[in-house]
This record gives C-alpha cells, structure tokens and sequence, in this order.
C-alpha cells in the first residue's frame, strides 16, 4: 500500500471563530451539505465568518462516533432530519420526546469530539436558558414601539 501525503491546510489570515455549540455545528454542517448539492464549493473560509473546519471535519467526526458504537442509525436519522428542517426535536410535544432523547445524546457525545479538536468552543452567553444565568432586558420593550 502506498504511503499517502498529507498537505496541511492552509490557515486564513482572519480571525477564526469557533462554533459556540455542537449544535451550531450540525446545523452549519447540513447547510454547507445542502449547498454542495445544489452545486456550490463549500470552502471553511469564503464566508464571512471563517470557521476552525470543513464541513467533511463535522461529518467525519459524527462518523467515527457511528464506528464506535456510540452513536446508532436512529442518532443519525434524527440528526439528519432536524438538521434539514432547520430545528430541534420539541421535548414538549409527545411524538417528539423519543426524538428530543436521541438528539441530545448525538450532541453531547457530538460536542465533546469537537472540543477536543478545537471546533466548538463553549461560550458563557450560550447559556441563556439556564436558570441561574440573568438575562437583563433594555430600551423600549412595548409591542411595535407603542
């Protein structure tokens, strides 16, 4: 077997901005996914915002988990459907607690391998929906500016 080269990729002269969340990655991951179908050359850093991957990098990851029997095809079906339909499962809505389940399990596994390779970097104001985080509210708050 022949010994294969390895070219590193090139680093942007931007600042490069880690995702916030898995979440934010997945749901950037089937974007870029959606846009190569349609026919665009995904680069990680043509954008505006230049990302610390590929999108291959969020896709292999969530493969080498599905390789070693932590993540299952039910993890992938319902990571693959809400990330079409641009959403997360509803726990609130009893058809999607199962799913809700699933997903959250795919993240957190997720989200621990992107941390390690430095694509997700966990920001304090991702938090919002904690209970002991304070959000404080300003300006005008009234409906249409009333």
């Amino acid at each position: 077997m022949t010994e294969q080269r390895l070219f590193p990729k090139p680093l942007s002269e931007r600042e490069i901005t880690p995702f916030s969340s898995a979440r934010h990655a997945w749901f950037w991951f089937v974007r870029c996914q959606t846009a190569r179908i349609e026919g665009a050359r995904v680069i990680a850093d043509a954008s505006e915002v230049v990302r610390p991957c590929d999108p291959d990098d969020v896709y292999n990851a969530v493969m080498r988990l599905k390789h070693d029997g932590t993540l299952q095809d039910r993890h992938l079906q319902v990571l693959e459907y809400y990330g079409l339909v641009e959403r997360e499962p509803d726990p609130r809505d009893r058809r999607e607690g199962a799913k809700y389940d699933l997903w959250q399990q795919a993240l957190d596994a997720l989200e621990t391998v992107l941390i390690k390779r430095g694509i997700v970097e966990l920001r304090k104001d991702e938090n919002f929906h904690e209970e002991d985080v304070l959000v404080e509210l300003s300006g005008d708050l009234s409906p249409c500016g009333m």
